[in-house]
């Protein structure tokens, strides 16, 4: 019994240095089957999260989940919960200790009024003519805003529903608000800089 103690104290001491902050993100998460449902995080930490999901998965099931202005985290389900479950953020220490900056940032946000997130400095494409590839296949043409690492803001004659999954040029990405005359959206991946505005092109212009 003692051993098992001594056992577990790094495991408790390990969960408390995590701090959980209330938080109000949606997402979308996929199953080891690679079925994927919409959510939404209850609280978070860097080392795990509490999802509200309309599909359960398996206890020790791994997940993987992108949660809008985080991005991907991927973990095991460690408990169910009605209506949700809780699972771990796998990661290395350097992973962490960017997602404890991301969420105490996050959190703090509407409290201090905080202006929009910068953590990803944002550029205008040198050529901000792009295309918008609807789930249907159906394809409008757009102007890239602004843009980084981690999304863009489009202006466009269509304002698809927030949380819509789309194209922009050859990046896939989803829709997580609108703004005047167009939308802004997050990327499925972080993308890289010597390729980033190549990535927005449209794979056929027809401007």
């Amino acid at each position: 019994m003692a051993e098992a103690a001594r056992t577990l104290r790094p495991h408790f001491a390990e969960r408390r240095r995590h701090q959980r902050v209330q938080l109000t993100l949606l997402g979308r998460f996929m199953l080891e089957s690679q079925q994927e449902y919409p959510c939404q995080t209850l609280n978070m930490s860097p080392g795990g999260v509490a999802l509200i999901a309309p599909v359960l998965p398996r206890p020790g099931e791994r997940v993987v989940a992108y949660i809008d202005e985080l991005g991907r985290v991927e973990g095991r389900v460690t408990r169910l919960f009605e209506h949700g479950f809780a699972m771990t953020v796998s990661g290395t220490p350097r992973r962490r200790e960017k997602l404890a900056e991301a969420l105490t940032w996050l959190a703090n946000r509407g409290k201090l009024g905080l202006p929009e997130d910068r953590r990803h400095a944002r550029v205008v494409p040198r050529d901000p003519r792009s295309i918008i590839t609807m789930p249907t296949g159906s394809t409008f043409p757009c102007v890239v805003v602004d843009v980084s690492l981690s999304g863009a803001a489009v202006r466009s004659e269509i304002r698809p529903p927030v949380g819509t999954r789309i194209t922009l040029g050859r990046t896939p990405a989803r829709v997580v608000r609108h703004i005047e005359n167009g939308f802004a959206v997050e990327f499925a991946r972080y993308q890289h800089v010597a390729t980033l505005e190549d990535e927005l092109k449209a794979p056929d212009p027809q401007f």
